[in-house]
């Protein structure tokens, strides 16, 4: 078995010095805190999952980027050369470097083990929420999106652009996310930290409309 305080030293200054907040080392402790959790109730190998989880974003790649497509790709394979510095076996690593490849909302993939699940929905559930409100908002001024529409803020009669818009991230994408977890425990906090959403944008739209 690896040795996982040096892979989080390992990693930390990597996320630390990618000047981005959605993607920092702070985001990992939220996910790694959600797939402690999770994995516990759906038997899943920790020594797996948790490695897996500290090293989903090694590599981070713009949400605009034309490279998005291989950002899991492109973390699993730096993630290797750090697991192997910090002492796992080659059959750990390649477990790892699965769970890591399949976490990508922007693939699509279904999982093919239970930690590959529990990671996928623990990194859904940190878009959600009051984080999750942060990081769409972050995201979206990186992009240089404004933050809505000024004539038709809601996309009553245009269509949504969440490149262009933030607030419409939040029912283009954010909105959908409970429908797609694999766990129950899951899917049941996605459904909360979506209420709380549906209430930011209920307040929001009181202050600008």
């Amino acid at each position: 078995m690896g040795n996982l305080e040096k892979l989080k030293i390992l990693a930390r200054p990597i996320y630390e010095s990618n000047g981005d907040p959605s993607h920092d080392f702070s985001h990992i402790e939220r996910v790694v805190s959600l797939a402690l959790k999770v994995g516990e109730v759906e038997n899943a190998n920790l020594n797996i999952l948790i490695p897996a989880v500290y090293l989903h974003d090694i590599v981070n790649v713009p949400k605009n980027s034309s490279k998005r497509e291989s950002a899991s790709e492109l973390a699993a394979n730096m993630a290797s050369g750090i697991l192997k510095e910090a002492g796992y076996s080659d059959d750990d690593i390649e477990k790892i470097y699965t769970v890591i490849v399949e976490h990508s909302y922007f693939l699509g993939r279904r999982p093919t083990t239970i930690e590959s699940a529990v990671l996928q929905d623990c990194d859904k559930l940190d878009g959600l929420g009051a984080i999750g409100i942060m990081r769409a908002i972050t995201c979206g001024t990186r992009m240089k999106a404004s933050y809505y529409n000024v004539e038709d803020p809601l996309a009553v009669k245009r269509s949504r652009n969440d490149k262009k818009y933030t607030i419409d991230h939040f029912e283009e994408k954010l909105y959908k996310l409970p429908a797609l977890m694999n766990t129950d425990m899951g899917r049941v906090e996605a459904e909360k930290r979506v209420d709380y959403m549906k209430g930011f944008i209920n307040q929001l739209q009181n202050e600008i409309m």
